[in-house]
């Protein structure tokens, strides 16, 4: 006996297709779709994606340095600097930045040193804290003038070399105060100090000496600069320009008893070119150290893909096995 399979009879096909499509049918592709979507998530997951952030820090070892520069009308005598007549002060000011910040030459800039300004005449003062914000040096150092007023004239060296010292002896504390989100950061490697003077001691409380024992006590080295020496000036005043005639306007000796105490150097500068070769040598005897550490925090990302794919598979297994089930 023959087994007929069964049918169903429609007077015509369109009403077949007017009986419409079922929401089964409709999301009959589903389980087929769930496996797809699985094994990208599978292969995103071997693939291992990480997420990752490169941290830089430098530790920094560097030098303290508080320059001192005579600003008494004397530092008014003119000196040639490029081909450019200028007062002293105007040329001391320029190698020093030239110094600290570089001129693209000889000179590469002090960028891992703390360093300030001292101006002084009869009174000495802070012209620039020490800062490791150089960018803001130029304008420090740009205001400081020659004395203007005859009771503030004079050249307390000894008061100047004091007040210098005192800045740096607290260099350490108050940086700590400002490095308290990362201590150790940055360490004092030494201090110095530059000396600049065109001229001798002659007002004051201390003495160029007692100031230069108080910066041997604290560990300090001086750096003593006479600059403009032998050679004759020209100073403009309001009666007319008129001639220093050349000679030793410094106490040299002086100068190079404060070196020798504090465990510097001295050096004597007549014109702009010396007082640069001055400056290049101090910057060769005088090194800091960076060192730059890198280090990368990672986070894995696979994870989240794997767990994706699994359910996903389950997904299709739940709904293979009940709403789109089929027989055989």
């Amino acid at each position: 006996m023959a087994h007929k399979t069964g049918t169903i009879r429609f007077s015509e096909v369109s009403h077949a297709a007017a009986s419409g499509r079922s929401l089964r049918q409709r999301f009959s592709t589903l389980p087929l779709a769930l496996r797809v979507a699985a094994l990208v998530c599978l292969v995103i997951a071997l693939a291992r994606p990480q997420t990752g952030m490169e941290k830089t820090r430098d530790i920094s070892e560097g030098i303290a340095i508080q320059m001192v520069v005579d600003r008494s009308g004397s530092m008014g005598a003119e000196m040639t600097y490029q081909g450019t007549q200028m007062t002293r002060l105007d040329v001391v000011k320029k190698v020093f930045l030239d110094f600290a910040l570089g001129n693209g030459k000889d000179l590469l800039g002090r960028s891992s040193d703390l360093i300030g300004m001292i101006a002084y005449a009869r009174y000495p003062d802070t012209i620039c804290p020490l800062t490791l914000a150089h960018d803001t040096l130029p304008l420090f150092v740009e205001n400081t003038k020659l004395v203007s007023r005859k009771p503030e004239d004079g050249t307390a060296i000894g008061d100047a070399l004091a007040l210098a010292a005192a800045r740096l002896e607290t260099a350490e504390k108050a940086l700590k105060k400002q490095q308290k989100e990362i201590p150790g950061a940055y360490k004092i490697k030494s201090k110095i100090m530059i000396l600049l003077t065109d001229g001798q001691n002659n007002t004051g409380k201390r003495t160029p000496m007692e100031a230069a024992e108080m910066a041997a006590k604290w560990g300090i080295r001086v750096y003593a600069i006479a600059i403009g020496g032998g050679e004759s000036g020209m100073v403009r005043t309001p009666l007319g320009v008129f001639q220093i005639p050349g000679g030793a306007e410094t106490d040299n000796a002086t100068l190079k008893a404060i070196a020798e105490k504090t465990g510097g150097a001295f050096w004597e500068a007549q014109d702009a070119g010396a007082l640069s070769e001055v400056y290049k040598e101090i910057d060769r005897l005088e090194k800091s150290e960076i060192q730059t550490l890198r280090y990368t925090d990672y986070k894995e990302g696979f994870l989240p893909f794997a767990l994706l794919a699994f359910g996903l598979i389950m997904g299709e297994i739940l709904l293979s096995c009940t709403v789109f089930r089929r027989l055989p």
